[in-house]
């Protein structure tokens, strides 16, 4: 018998929150982790995005910090209300961060559309279930309220409208870049490092598998060939069928457990993640993106 979901009956308008950290603690904790992952790495192959990482030196020289800055914000924005103690410190140190560099709208609004789109798709193709329509709505509406409390403007109001605009920006924006390639390659050797080191080659194969010909493209990566993209997409496939059978999850999967977060082993404080000022000199961007509104209603 399938397994019910645990969102039926909450109303994706008003519980979108419940909704979307039910699906990241209990339904999809693991297929949330490498969605988000991805997400934001193709974000790298902008160079304006790409680039400013880079000289920050933060995503290339200190990896793994960064990396788990990004998870444990992410979920601390979520794990509780967005306008809770917890979400209001971790939207506002995301929102210094940001402040201490000149990143547009347009790249700030593409970043959202990420973390709409990439997880929809991922469930499509590799979920143990796919996502119900209220689901997919709930994440529309929470990445809809997480982006007002970024002060990002002109946030699309469906799914279909983020759809094409990630879409579109991909194929106006997508571009080799130095910068870009040097945070892409420094990211792949880190997601190396999560599992035995003897199947480093196999992860880096099986990672590029999963990117699209004009993400490679962009990075200047070859194409890994129909073969392992067969068997990766299988081997993800035959994840979900054995995942469908096991027995709904009693305990929530935090990020903040998972093994390959290894820079706070003693606990952190949300205030003292991330990157401080003086920041980095910034170039390439014309429009800065609006201040933020912190505790903005949904």
């Amino acid at each position: 018998m399938a397994k019910k979901p645990r969102t039926a009956g909450l109303d994706p308008e008003t519980d979108f929150q419940e909704i979307s950290r039910t699906l990241a603690l209990y339904e999809f904790p693991w297929d949330t982790m490498q969605a988000l992952s991805f997400a934001l790495f193709r974000t790298y192959a902008v160079p304006s995005i790409g680039g400013l990482l880079a000289d920050t030196n933060q995503f290339t020289e200190d990896t793994q910090k960064r990396y788990d800055d990004t998870a444990l914000l992410l979920e601390d924005a979520a794990i509780e209300d967005l306008d809770s103690p917890r979400g209001r410190a971790a939207v506002r140190r995301i929102n210094q961060m940001h402040r201490m560099y000149d990143i547009s709208n347009d790249d700030m609004r593409y970043v959202l559309a990420t973390f709409v789109v990439i997880p929809h798709r991922w469930n499509q193709d590799f979920g143990w279930r796919r996502s119900t329509p209220d689901e997919q709505l709930a994440a529309l509406r929470y990445y809809q309220a997480l982006g007002k409390r970024m002060g990002i403007k002109d946030i699309p109001e469906t799914y279909a409208a983020f759809e094409r605009l990630l879409d579109s920006y991909e194929e106006e924006h997508f571009a080799y870049d130095e910068g870009g390639r040097a945070v892409a390659d420094s990211t792949l050797e880190l997601l190396t490092t999560f599992y035995p080191r003897p199947l480093a080659p196999l992860i880096r194969t099986f990672s590029l598998s999963l990117m699209e010909p004009h993400l490679l493209e962009a990075f200047g990566y070859p194409e890994p060939g129909r073969v392992a993209r067969t068997l990766s997409r299988a081997a993800l496939k035959a994840r979900a069928r054995f995942v469908a059978l096991l027995p709904a999850r009693r305990k929530p999967a935090y990020v903040r457990e998972m093994p390959r977060i290894k820079s706070y082993p003693h606990g952190f404080d949300t205030e003292d993640l991330g990157t401080f000022a003086p920041g980095c000199p910034v170039h390439r961007v014309a429009e800065p993106v609006a201040q933020p509104v912190e505790g903005t209603k949904a």
